[in-house]
């Protein structure tokens, strides 16, 4: 799976490095807390929040994550747009919720990864 093909699924918008679409998806992470993707983003992830700040883009940097995606039509201010641009970390927007974007993600055979212990 791409970040294209997960941009078609969740009905989703490209908002920036529309260059960086064809990466490789392996797993997904839905958090709004950055803890959490911390402790169990797993390699070549989307990371799914609903939370809209700089920090969510320099975790994701420091996780190596392939795309942030925003639920509920949440859409970064121009100077986190840059931040992605600048990181190379395309920032995507669907209309889904949490629940039901990972929900889609999941029946396509997109997981989580597994709990350690």
């Amino acid at each position: 799976m791409t970040v294209n093909d997960v941009i078609k699924l969740l009905d989703a918008t490209a908002l920036t490095c529309e260059d960086k679409l064809d990466r490789e998806v392996m797993s997904a992470c839905g958090s709004d807390m950055m803890s959490d993707v911390l402790a169990f983003a797993k390699c070549k992830c989307v990371l799914l929040t609903g939370l809209c700040n700089p920090q969510v883009i320099r975790t994701a940097e420091m996780m190596d994550i392939v795309c942030i995606i925003f639920v509920r039509g949440k859409r970064p201010d121009p100077a986190m747009m840059e931040l992605s641009e600048e990181m190379e970390i395309p920032l995507i927007a669907t209309p889904h919720r949490m629940f039901s974007a990972c929900g889609i993600l999941y029946e396509t055979g997109l997981r989580g990864g597994e709990m350690d212990g």
